[in-house]
């Protein structure tokens, strides 16, 4: 089975789950089978795959937190996942696949006639950590494009981007001002309440 996976320094080194455990290719490799057949699976009965925790390895056992991104010709498809490792990492892909071809709200539900034209992408993501800013200037200052995952909370408002969005809005200015617009905010929004944290992905 094919991956792709252009944050790691190889085909076969290994990445981190959000508990820092490595996922060797034969990890990912269960984890795109699992999203695969969560969607194939939702095609059929319209509901997630069933996931027998207990009967996976170790490491896909433990909690994590993914997105899983689909697109068709290049273009996004869908796109669901969890900032916060509430479940098994195993689950979670099982979830969000599901999610990302059935339940995200900008797109209809993925059509049988449509699957085998479907590209599909996990994102595994470390843990978040806070990004303080007094002022927009210096929270621009401190992204660093192409590797900053960005949370937004301005309660009630909340958004995230996660890193591959660079490669569309590749200007800090451009990748904050849109993150607030998904946030049903203004594009140049700050308050004394706004507060972001970033993590990293390990995409495959």
């Amino acid at each position: 089975m094919k991956s792709r996976d252009p944050q790691a320094d190889g085909p076969g080194d290994p990445i981190r789950s959000r508990a820092g455990t490595p996922l060797d290719d034969r990890d990912r490799e269960i984890l795109r089978e699992i999203a695969r057949e969560s969607i194939e699976h939702g095609l059929s009965f319209g509901r997630p795959l069933p996931v027998t925790v207990g009967v996976f390895p170790t490491v896909l056992q433990a909690p994590g937190a993914t997105f899983v991104t689909l697109e068709t010709k290049g273009e996004l498809r869908g796109c669901i996942g969890s900032l916060e490792p509430r479940r098994p990492l195993v689950e979670d892909v099982a979830e969000n696949a599901f999610a990302a071809a059935f339940r995200d709200p900008r797109f209809p539900p993925l059509r049988s006639a449509e699957w085998p034209e479907v590209a599909f992408h996990i994102s595994n993501l470390t843990p978040s950590e806070p990004l303080p800013a007094d002022t927009r200037e210096e929270l621009l200052n401190a992204l660093r494009p192409g590797v900053d995952g960005l949370v937004l909370e301005d309660p009630p408002y909340r958004s995230t981007f996660l890193p591959q969005v660079w490669e569309s809005l590749p200007e800090p200015e451009d990748f904050l001002g849109e993150l607030c617009r998904k946030a049903g905010l203004d594009r140049d929004h700050w308050s004394p309440t706004v507060r972001f944290r970033r993590y990293e992905v390990a995409e495959f």
